[in-house]
């Protein structure tokens, strides 16, 4: 199975990405792609490290080239990827080009997450819904928001599932789920 999970901020995506990857039974991989930037981000990752205590993720970080992570990951596993957002941020500003914005690079991060969902067994891809509002942003906001736009509809479109977590409520746009 391959899920698409989208939502608001701290809407419910991962608490219910995690149940979900674990219904599906099997080896569970959590793939963290955020890289901290300080304080705030330190508790964040504690945060979801604590959320799965207990439910038997093996942790790979990835922060960008999301096949890479299957150099040390049964491909027969369910993954879940926490954030499809963060991936694509690392990928279009690069730490090390200075966070220069690298739109190749991004759209490589694309394709290798559709790539990775033909790959793999089970996928769950967790995004955040950031390109809805009607505020003006500079111009790399902007891109950055239309590239997870772009990434959004295309891994929708080769998921099994979509779903949108609302105020902690699911809405079912594609597919069925198994739990």
């Amino acid at each position: 199975m391959t899920c698409f999970i989208s939502g608001g901020a701290k809407n419910g995506k991962s608490t219910f990405a995690q149940d979900l990857a674990v219904a599906l039974g099997g080896k569970h991989y959590y793939v963290a792609t955020m890289i901290s930037t300080g304080a705030e981000d330190d508790d964040r990752i504690r945060r979801h490290i604590a959320d799965r205590d207990g439910m038997g993720f093996e942790t790979v970080e990835c922060f960008r080239n999301i096949m890479d992570c299957l150099s040390t990951a049964d491909k027969d596993g369910v993954f879940l990827v926490d954030s499809v957002t963060a991936l694509i941020q690392n990928s279009l500003f690069p730490i090390e080009k200075n966070y220069e914005m690298d739109l190749e690079a991004a759209n490589r991060c694309a394709d290798e997450m559709i790539q990775f969902a033909g790959t793999v067994r089970h996928v769950i891809f967790v995004s955040d819904y950031i390109y809805s509002d009607a505020e003006r942003y500079s111009e790399s906001t902007e891109i950055y928001r239309k590239c997870l736009a772009s990434i959004d509809r295309c891994l929708a479109k080769v998921c099994d599932a979509v779903v949108e977590v609302s105020a902690g409520q699911l809405i079912i746009h594609k597919g069925t789920l198994c739990i």
